[in-house]
């Protein structure tokens, strides 16, 4: 179903689309549309492009130019500039490793649904105070994973979280069946070498997998 380029998005949105919200890291624009169509065919729509590469703003600006079904997200968002960047690109969405004021004002004012990232008690605080109630919790397995998900779930039991880094297919179920959790961020599904490799139907069949996956 092609998504709406007018309509308003909200993180909770972005998180409630499908379960799983890739990561994407991309030095190839020739990559981008392709990308897109191989995971939108499967199911994935939302797609968090990392800006981690040189890239990667040209290739969110490729896939919202030539994908309409997809809806492309910046990740990895450390900065106001960075922020900025991305809502010029056509970012609908952005996704922080952590979260700063500075990051959260900016977002808010330029209406970008922000994912800001959260790994202590503290951070969740912050985040909350800013009126971020959708997070990411990164680096999920190393940050203390499925116990440290199920210990915020009291005192943060209006929270919902995306567990992000060392998640994939095999644990994905375990975060996903947790209340508190409404998606997770992995790279298992846009992996850079089927990416280099263009072997596109393997990412669909990568995508379909992950899109079937149940919530709890």
């Amino acid at each position: 179903m092609a998504v709406n380029r007018g309509a308003a998005l909200s993180a909770l949105d972005v998180m409630r689309d499908a379960p799983v919200i890739p990561v994407i890291v991309l030095d190839d624009v020739a990559h981008a549309v392709p990308l897109a169509r191989a995971l939108v065919a499967g199911g994935i729509r939302m797609l968090e492009v990392t800006l981690r590469t040189p890239e990667a703003l040209d290739c969110i600006r490729a896939i919202a130019s030539d994908v309409p079904d997809a809806v492309p997200g910046a990740g990895t968002v450390r900065n106001a500039a960075d922020a900025h960047a991305a809502i010029k690109a056509g970012a609908r969405f952005a996704v922080s490793p952590g979260y700063t004021r500075s990051v959260g004002e900016t977002c808010r004012e330029a209406g970008l649904p922000l994912l800001p990232g959260v790994a202590t008690g503290s951070e969740v605080m912050a985040a909350l105070d800013g009126g971020y109630k959708e997070l990411k919790f990164f680096p999920a397995v190393q940050a203390g994973g499925l116990a440290m998900l199920k210990a915020f779930a009291g005192p943060f039991h209006d929270v919902r979280f995306c567990p992000t880094g060392g998640i994939h297919a095999g644990n994905a179920p375990e975060f996903l069946a947790l209340p508190n959790v409404a998606c997770v961020g992995g790279s298992w599904i846009a992996p850079p070498e089927l990416v280099r490799a263009g072997r596109w139907d393997e990412i669909t069949r990568l995508a379909s997998e992950a899109a079937a996956l149940r919530r709890g």
